[in-house]
């Protein structure tokens, strides 16, 4: 068998290449009194067009991390480059787009009207906001949805929609917080499905939360693997399948066996670790 390829700690410098860059970040809460260490000196970089995935056991500050690139949370220590420029806590920065845990759609709002949100907020016109949207909604395989309220649709329609939300807006990095994790196998891998099928288009840069190893392995090119809490860089793993990729077909070939039982020990060690604190 051939072991997975572990990728070297990246240098502390920014490549041409680079579009996130992460230096030494640290954040610490204070909890009644009490101070949390949630995440310790993380320092990686992500090329232009890489999907990566952060996998870890819940609590290893993974989240963490995405939201102090999302500029939701603020730093203790440590500096967060897009494309050069240093990101500032609580100030959007362009061009980055977020996809969070939940749908978080507007129920009062159609699908449509969801989707188009951005675009509206955005000053787009009526008539290029109506493309879009019904070209997001062929994509998605939301087509006679459109008119629909979030509360008719089931929760990979939804989930669908807000990923389109996001997308519409055509950022160049996006960000995701376990966007699938309260789905159930087959829908999530449906969803893994509409995931790959429009990243192989656009090429976003793709910087995406989980704690599913089988979901890193069918998605990421290079997987971070996190420690338990305190959140530090355990280990780096490039995913050599070709793209483009069938998300149900790659989970039966024999390499990925072969990279999830190689990295399956690892991350097991920090579930292990996580649930004894």
């Amino acid at each position: 068998m051939n072991a997975p390829t572990r990728s070297p700690t990246p240098p502390a410098r920014t490549s041409d290449a680079d579009r996130i860059d992460v230096k030494g970040l640290s954040k610490s809460f204070q909890l009644a009194g009490t101070s949390i260490e949630a995440v310790r000196d993380v320092s990686f970089s992500v090329r232009r067009g890489e999907f990566v995935a952060l996998l870890g056991p819940s609590g290893s500050g993974k989240s963490t991390v995405l939201n102090m690139i999302a500029t939701l949370v603020k730093p203790s220590s440590g500096q967060i480059l897009i494309d050069g420029k240093p990101v500032i806590a609580g100030k959007a920065t362009p061009g980055v787009g977020y996809v969070f845990q939940r749908d978080t759609l507007f129920p009062w709002r159609t699908v449509a009207d969801n989707i188009g949100y951005g675009l509206q907020l955005a000053g787009v016109g009526d008539a290029e906001r109506k493309e879009r949207v019904a070209t997001c909604l062929a994509q998605a395989g939301l087509q006679g949805f459109g008119d629909a309220y979030p509360s008719a649709l089931s929760g990979g329609m939804r989930q669908r929609a807000a990923l389109m939300r996001t997308l519409v807006v055509e950022p160049q990095v996006l960000l995701m917080d376990e966007p699938f994790g309260a789905l159930d196998t087959h829908t999530k891998i449906d969803m893994h499905e509409v995931l790959l099928r429009i990243w192989d288009r656009e090429q976003q840069t793709v910087l995406f939360v989980t704690h599913d190893l089988g979901e890193a392995l069918t998605l990421a090119d290079r997987i971070i693997l996190f420690s338990a809490r305190p959140g530090q860089i355990k280990d780096m793993f490039d995913v050599d399948f070709a793209r483009p990729r069938d998300a149900v077909k790659v989970r039966e070939t024999p390499r990925y066996a072969e990279l999830f039982q190689h990295i399956w020990h690892s991350l097991g060690e920090e579930f292990i670790k996580g649930r004894s604190r």
